[in-house]
């Protein structure tokens, strides 16, 4: 985890090991969404950009939804599905976002955003005014896509920019408390559209910005693999050990 050219809050670089996963190869669509705020009208309200046009395809990811309502989903989604599912640690999301690249800045290798095919298009697109429907562009090397573009997502995790000085070697999820969640990804809203798959973020767990969404993941011993055709659409994909 880590770079040694990024940021303070990325260093030092070490090596974690992390237990098996399961990662949505998707961030949360708004069509998803849409079934928890039917389902469970009581918990949750409708995002504050709900109704924008420039928000609410049903394919885009949701946005506007702080952690607790990201939290109040993963729950709705285990009664639902008789699983657990969760946001993923700090740690499960870079591991998966590099896809096998260990080392590399992003997904694809060191070559900036802006050499990528098509690159340009997209910003010219959806991401002047709002994210783009997810799964649209390459997945990485793990089938996920979006991993390092579109909308920031919520982790598990609370945030210290210093945390990986003392962060365990095995299963690290954060601090034990703080005032900021990590989030990790890009944004449509970004000068350049895509984070390096180390680069960290936060912000206190009730804003409701209109590029922060989130995917889920759940533990694989949770044996919730059988049920994941009746799991509201979501697409969870396998990751090993690091």
């Amino acid at each position: 985890m880590g770079c040694d050219a990024g940021q303070d809050n990325e260093k030092p670089v070490h090596r974690v090991w992390i237990d098996e996963f399961l990662l949505a190869a998707r961030q949360v669509t708004n069509a998803e969404y849409g079934r928890f705020l039917r389902d469970a009208a009581s918990l949750s309200l409708p995002p504050p950009f709900w109704s924008d046009p420039a928000f609410n395809h049903p394919e885009q990811p949701v946005v506007g939804v702080s952690w607790y309502e990201a939290i109040r989903y993963c729950e709705w989604l285990s009664a639902s599905t008789g699983g657990k599912l969760r946001l993923p640690t700090e740690a499960e999301w870079e591991r998966a976002a590099r896809g096998g690249r260990e080392g590399a800045l992003f997904p694809w290798g060191d070559a900036p955003p802006q050499s990528l095919p098509g690159y340009a298009d997209r910003c010219a697109g959806h991401w002047k005014t709002g994210p783009e429907p997810v799964g649209r562009a390459e997945p990485n090397a793990y089938g996920l896509y979006n991993m390092c573009d579109n909308v920031h997502e919520w982790c598990s995790d609370w945030y210290l920019p210093d945390y990986y000085a003392a962060s365990p070697e095995r299963n690290p999820r954060g601090p034990e408390s703080g005032e900021r969640r990590a989030s990790r990804g890009g944004s449509w809203r970004h000068h350049i559209k895509m984070s390096r798959c180390a680069a960290r973020s936060s912000i206190p767990p009730e804003f409701k910005y209109a590029d922060y969404g989130f995917r889920v993941a759940c533990d694989v011993q949770l044996q919730v693999r059988g049920k994941m055709s009746d799991c509201r659409g979501q697409n969870l994909l396998k990751e090993k050990n690091c």
